[in-house]
């Protein structure tokens, strides 16, 4: 066999169908889209309207709600922690923490840190770093010999608000007193006649 003899499968390839190309083709003129109407012409946006009737969509009930408040954690199971160990690429020694997980791929997303699963087995001792931890993932870590460390993420706007909180209850103590003694001090004496 030459590189010349390679082939893909019969119908493996199969070229677009080119409308409007005359009325051999079966599709030529109007190309399957009928006559006139908005749905013969470009830029249509009927999706999901049904002439005035409710659409489905609108039909059915409205069910839950988005939680603005939920926490983002990326989580990691302790078996792909093991498992990353055992293809060597990550290293057990040292403290694990959300950065060294998403070096070696296992924690992906996680605006707020990392969770700890308790799926799967686990036999290297762990020194871990995150945000969060599962009873049954904290057990399997003890049990291998390892430690925990809780820690908490403060989100970057919650930090921004603490800090100018901060920073106008300060400012606003330093610059009254001062600014008020020296009005008071400068006040000219009532006189009396």
């Amino acid at each position: 066999m030459k590189l010349n003899d390679i082939r893909d499968n019969k119908g493996a390839r199969k070229s677009r169908v080119r409308v409007g190309r005359g009325i051999g083709s079966g599709l030529g003129k109007t190309a399957g889209r009928g006559q006139k109407g908005q749905k013969s012409r470009e830029g249509v946006s009927i999706n999901g309207f049904e002439g005035g009737q409710m659409p489905l969509h609108m039909r059915l009930p409205k069910r839950g709600f988005n939680n603005i408040f939920a926490k983002d954690y990326a989580e990691v199971n302790i078996g792909a922690i093991q498992k990353a160990i055992d293809a060597k690429t990550l290293d057990a020694k040292g403290t694990l923490d959300h950065a060294a997980l998403k070096a070696a791929n296992l924690a992906r997303g996680g605006k707020d840190g990392v969770r700890v699963l308790g799926k799967g087995e686990l036999k290297a001792k762990l020194n871990l770093k995150v945000a969060g931890v599962s009873a049954g993932a904290r057990a399997a870590i003890e049990k291998a010999g390892g430690s925990i460390e809780l820690i908490e993420i403060v989100p970057a706007a919650e930090k921004a608000a603490r800090q100018e909180g901060q920073g106008a209850a300060q400012g606003q103590g330093e610059r009254l007193t001062p600014a008020f003694s020296r009005r008071e001090a400068d006040k000219p004496e009532p006189v009396t006649i």
